[in-house]
C-alpha cells in the first residue's frame, strides 16, 4: 500500500491555510493513502488549531521559530516516520495549485526520478516584477551550472520526493532549503526532474526576505557555501591559481626591469608583492587539498546518516535505485 503525505511548513498562516488545504487533493490515482502534515514554525496565531480544525492528519509544532529550512527538514523526517512512500512539499500561502500535485508526482510513480521540482514558468507570473524575474532566471542558471541539473525554477518550493530521495536530503542552511537541496541532489547524482505547474493569485507578500538585496546576498552565500562543501578542491584551486598567476606576472615584470634597468630602479616593491601572492596562492591550494579530504569524510558521514535513518525507519531494500515501491 502506497502513501503520499503532503507537508506544509507554516508561520502564522491561520488566515491563508484554510484555502491552501481546500485546494489539496484527498485522493490520487495510483496512491492508496493521501495524508496532510503541517509544520508550525513557532506561530503566534492559531495556525495549529486551524490545521486540526480543517482535517490535517499530522501537526508538528516548534515552540519557537527555527526558520523555513528547519521546518522543511522536520517535515520530511515526520513524513518518513509516518510511513510516507512519497512526500510533496507546498507553501501555506496557496501559491501553488493543489491540482498539479498529480502532475508533480507522476515522474516519481513512473520511476523516472526521486525528486521533482515544480516549474512556475517565471515569465508568466503576473505578480512578480521584471527585476525579480530577471534575478530568478539568473540565479536558476547559476544553480544549474554548479549542480549539473536542468531545473528551470530552482527557488520553487513546490516539489515531490520519493522515500529514497527524502532520506538522502541533508540540509545545513538556516535560510532556505530550495537551492541547497538541488545542488546537493546534483552532487549526489540523485535523479531530478521538473514539470510545469500553475500558480494561484498572490495572497500576501513573501516573508522569506526583507529586501531584494538581502535575498541576493543570502542566496549567493548559500550557493557558494554548498558548492564549496562538495567541490572544495576546485574552488580553492581556482582562487589560489588566480593569485599565483598574478604573482607570477608581477614577478616577471620585476625580472624584466631588473635585467633592463639599473638596480636602483629595479622595482623592488614588485618583487615583495610577487612573493606574497605566490606564497598565499600556494597556501590556498594546500587548504583546498585539506578541504577535499574533509569533504570526502563528509560524504562518508552523509552515507552513514542515510543508512542509520534507513535502519531507524525499517527500510531494508537491497536495491535503492529500484524506483517506486511495489504495490
Amino acid at each position: 500500500m502506497s502513501k503520499l503525505i503532503i507537508q506544509i511548513p507554516c508561520l502564522n498562516e491561520a488566515q491563508t491555510l484554510p484555502a491552501t488545504l481546500a485546494d489539496l487533493p484527498k485522493t490520487i490515482a495510483g496512491i492508496d493513502v493521501v495524508e496532510w502534515l503541517v509544520v508550525d514554525d513557532g506561530s503566534t496565531d492559531e495556525t495549529s488549531a486551524v490545521a486540526r480544525a480543517h482535517g490535517v492528519h499530522h501537526v508538528v509544532r516548534f515552540r519557537r521559530q527555527r526558520g523555513l529550512a528547519a521546518a522543511f527538514v522536520a517535515g520530511l523526517d515526520a513524513c518518513l516516520k509516518r510511513g510516507a512512500d512519497y512526500v510533496v512539499n507546498t507553501d501555506a500561502d496557496n501559491q501553488y495549485a493543489g491540482r498539479d500535485i498529480v502532475r508533480l508526482i507522476e515522474p516519481l510513480l513512473d520511476g523516472r526520478a526521486d525528486i521533482v521540482i515544480g516549474d512556475r514558468n517565471i515569465r508568466d507570473v503576473q505578480h512578480m516584477s521584471w527585476q525579480k524575474k530577471l534575478l530568478q532566471r539568473l540565479g536558476s542558471w547559476v544553480v544549474r551550472q554548479v549542480s549539473g541539473t536542468e531545473v528551470p525554477d530552482t527557488t520553487s518550493g513546490f516539489r515531490a520526493y520519493t522515500r529514497e530521495g527524502a532520506l538522502r536530503v541533508t540540509i545545513v542552511s538556516e535560510f532556505s532549503y530550495t537551492l541547497e537541496s538541488i545542488i546537493q541532489a546534483g552532487k549526489k547524482r540523485i535523479a531530478v526532474a521538473h514539470v510545469e505547474v500553475s500558480t494561484n493569485p498572490r495572497t500576501r507578500k513573501s516573508r522569506l526576505f526583507d529586501s531584494l538585496f538581502g535575498y541576493i546576498k543570502r542566496s549567493a552565500a548559500t550557493i557558494v557555501r554548498i558548492y564549496a562543501m562538495y567541490e572544495p578542491l576546485k574552488v580553492f584551486t581556482y582562487i589560489g591559481s588566480v593569485l599565483f598567476l598574478i604573482g607570477t606576472a608581477i614577478g616577471l615584470r620585476f625580472l624584466y626591469y631588473y635585467l633592463t634597468t639599473p638596480w636602483e630602479q629595479g622595482k623592488l616593491q614588485s618583487l615583495i608583492l610577487a612573493a606574497v601572492l605566490l606564497i598565499v596562492g600556494f597556501q590556498i591550494v594546500l587548504i583546498g587539498l585539506v578541504a577535499d579530504v574533509i569533504s570526502a569524510n563528509r560524504k562518508l558521514l552523509e552515507d552513514l546518516l542515510y543508512r542509520v535513518r534507513s535502519m531507524e525507519l525499517g527500510d531494508h531494500s537491497d536495491d535503492v535505485d529500484a524506483g517506486p515501491r511495489a504495490r
